[in-house]
């Protein structure tokens, strides 16, 4: 059972972002989005940034490159006394298309799991303020 909303980030990866031949981008990219997601969750709950302790698991499921649109979802399943368990899934949502265009792209119906993970946070006590809910 879920202990918060989920989060949503939805962004463009950028040529900058790609980091092989190909236009593909460093799988890294992926958790830095977790990042983001599990900032936010810990704010909405403890009012506080908290800390990113550790991934239990992170598995990369299919390529991202230059021009996809990913979506990176998280939610809290687990609180404890300062340690919080979420989990993670990023999605492409919209892939370039430069085989049809050099500016065409494509909505994927459904959207691809690219990579999905679960971690622990960690607000200490003191820390904790309560979020806005």
């Amino acid at each position: 059972m879920s202990q918060s909303a989920p989060v949503v980030i939805r962004l463009r990866m950028s040529s900058h972002d790609a980091h092989y031949g190909g236009n593909l981008v460093d799988g890294a990219r992926m958790l830095a989005l977790f990042g983001d997601v599990a900032t936010e969750l810990l704010i909405r709950l403890d009012g506080d940034e908290g800390l990113f302790r550790a991934y239990d698991s992170v598995e990369f499921l299919a390529p991202v490159y230059g021009g996809d649109y990913i979506e990176a979802h998280g939610e809290i399943v687990t609180v404890g006394n300062t340690s919080r368990k979420m989990k993670f899934e990023a999605r492409k949502v919209i892939r370039a298309a430069p085989e049809l265009d050099s500016s065409a792209a494509v909505v994927l119906d459904p959207p691809v799991v690219v990579c999905r993970a679960t971690g622990t946070c960690v607000t200490p006590k003191e820390k904790q303020r309560g979020g806005a809910r």
